[in-house]
């Protein structure tokens, strides 16, 4: 299984799972209603601060410090 890296990393157009939240519960639970819960797949569509990302259909905007919560794992496009 790949090893989990921080979501800035990401190149645009790179698509990756998301394998964990780091936080504090009200951090986690809010991330995880924007729809970044474990298992769920993520494209990078412009990375840099602030980044955007599309997940579950829906285009997020995440400053530098909200998206190093978000660790993913990196997958092939479906």
């Amino acid at each position: 299984m790949p090893d989990l890296m921080p979501l800035a990393v990401l190149r645009r157009g790179q698509v990756a799972e998301v394998g964990q939240l780091i936080g504090a519960p009200e951090q986690v639970r809010r991330l995880e209603e924007l729809g970044l819960r474990t298992g769920a797949r993520l494209e990078m569509i412009r990375n840099g601060a602030p980044c955007i990302i599309r997940v579950e259909g829906s285009k997020l905007c995440f400053r530098e410090d909200a998206n190093s919560r978000v660790l993913v794992r990196t997958r092939m496009p479906a």
